[in-house]
């Protein structure tokens, strides 16, 4: 029997059969839906299967084709088991879904290659290479492809290792048919979620990403002033609630400088006692204290002629303020236990959350420093007076995160986005940031869902009904209202919920059945 001729496709218009010229899969479907055979030539140009209406069934040398709609969901069944591949084959094919199945993960790998999938639903134990070498595969030649594993036996160890290698879910058989079909439609939804979402512009190169952020015109006015400040050696006080990105903004002065190559130095004034501070910012010489058996060298001889940033400069001690006012000055400080003063060309940048005025007025901050200091004022605002950047700020962080834990670039869901727009964020940037690393760590999949958020600060408001916020303050409330809200959170997906609980998935159960809890829809 002669091959089957090939067929050209353009979506969207009335489409005619030329002999040679479409070379991708092809999918021919008779007068009752059924594929009834499967063109295959070069795979080339989309390389997609379309599902294709025939005027009458039949062989044909040559075709009329009156429409053509690409099939936009398509599922692989791996599974050495032909009854369990004939089960979910029927359970799982529809209208908008195309599901074919294999025997092994050679043959899958071989499907892969000339074919367009996006779920690969694989067996863990069969012969000859099995579910996780498979799923290791797959992850690096189809990116775009995604893997749920199910296996006969939940193996915690192989649950992590499946995970780790990058899996969307994990599912025990038997099969419950309407959590994998919850399952799969929420994977179809993160594909569609991948689909929408930006694509970074520009070569990466290795450059940094930007850390300032943010489109308010508080913020555009800060840009401004970093800008202009910059190529300058003025010194600047940065002001604002912890966690708003201080240091940020002093480091993106330093960066527009032009010592920009010399040192960054940050020092925490808190993290240190006040008798330990003098030391480590100008150093000291040996026998200076008990232990000094060596001189040292200071921060701000590390410095040398790049910038020394004063983090929380409100909360040092006035023995202090009176040395760091001679060094902005006179540029010169003496090492702790020495006499002999030395040179710094290093540029000073202080930041602080407190109210330096207040400070002044009680005597707790030298007046002729906070004026040495303020020569220009920088005040970051809190993130809830600009909620406007927060998806700005989201995008951003969530790429920065996914390369810091290794993992491709994560995508914010819109659902994600209204929830992370809500909160209040009393943490500012800081608590986003951590919030974000948190779900990116949940997620099995590069989609951050609305069950992957949970906040360190929950509102008062949100506590649920019976907690000891609503007036009862037993343990055993408390516990009950904890499981029911992650339970919530995980949308009862009970294996994600006991790993936010940090137990076991048998414990789980026995908590649900203790306190009598029921899903929303049971």
């Amino acid at each position: 029997m002669s091959p089957m001729p090939a067929l050209v496709l353009d979506a969207g218009v009335k489409l005619q059969l030329l002999d040679d010229v479409y070379r991708g899969p092809i999918y021919l479907i008779g007068p009752e839906g059924t594929i009834v055979s499967e063109v295959r030539t070069r795979n080339f140009g989309k390389g997609h299967p379309f599902r294709l209406p025939l005027r009458s069934p039949g062989p044909y040398s040559r075709l009329m084709i009156d429409d053509a709609t690409e099939v936009s969901r398509s599922i692989l069944i791996v599974d050495d088991d032909i009854r369990i591949r004939n089960s979910l084959s029927g359970a799982l094919s529809g209208d908008d879904v195309t599901v074919s199945a294999v025997s092994s993960a050679e043959e899958a790998l071989r499907v892969l290659a000339e074919s367009r999938v996006h779920i690969v639903l694989t067996d863990l134990k069969m012969p000859g290479m099995n579910g996780i070498d498979l799923l290791r595969v797959v992850r690096e030649r189809h990116q775009d492809v995604d893997v749920i594993v199910m296996t006969a036996h939940e193996d915690l160890p192989t649950v992590a290792q499946a995970t780790g290698a990058g899996a969307v879910d994990f599912l025990v058989k038997p099969l419950d048919l309407h959590q994998l079909r919850r399952l799969l439609t929420t994977t179809f939804a993160d594909r569609d979620v991948r689909a929408q979402a930006p694509t970074p512009s520009g070569e990466s190169g290795g450059e940094p990403v930007p850390e300032l952020v943010g489109r308010h015109p508080t913020m555009v006015e800060i840009f401004k002033t970093v800008g202009r400040v910059a190529q300058t050696r003025t010194t600047v006080v940065i002001r604002g609630e912890s966690g708003t990105g201080k240091e940020l903004v002093a480091r993106a002065i330093h960066a527009g400088s032009i010592t920009a190559q010399e040192p960054f130095v940050a020092v925490n004034c808190t993290a240190l006692p006040a008798s330990l501070l003098e030391s480590e910012l100008f150093g000291h010489v040996r026998g200076a204290f008990t232990g000094a058996s060596s001189d040292r060298r200071g921060r701000f001889a590390t410095a040398g002629r790049g910038t020394i940033f004063l983090d929380e400069i409100g909360d040092t001690t006035p023995d202090f303020q009176a040395k760091l006012l001679r060094v902005l000055q006179e540029h010169e400080y003496f090492p702790l236990g020495s006499d002999r003063p030395i040179h710094t060309e290093a540029r000073v940048l202080a930041a602080t959350h407190r109210d330096l005025e207040a400070r002044v007025a009680d005597g707790r901050f030298r007046e002729d420093l906070y004026y040495r200091l303020r020569v220009v004022e920088i005040t970051v605002p809190p993130l809830r007076d600009r909620p406007e950047d927060i998806p700005l700020l989201a995008e951003h962080l969530i790429a920065k995160v996914s390369v810091a834990l290794g993992k491709p670039p994560q995508v914010l869901s819109p659902e994600v986005m209204s929830v992370l727009a809500g909160h209040g964020w009393p943490g500012n940037v800081r608590e986003l940031e951590n919030c974000l690393t948190r779900a990116a760590v949940m997620a099995s999949g590069d989609v951050i869902r609305e069950e992957h958020v949970s906040f360190a600060t929950p509102a008062v408001g949100d506590a649920p009904a019976g907690s000891f916020l609503q007036g009862d303050p037993s343990l055993e409330s408390m516990e009950r209202a904890h499981v029911a809200r992650v339970l919530e959170q995980a949308g009862w997906h009970k294996r994600r919920a006991a790993k936010l609980l940090g137990i076991s998935r048998p414990r789980l159960d026995r908590l649900i059945a203790r306190y009598e809890l029921e899903a929303p829809d049971a």
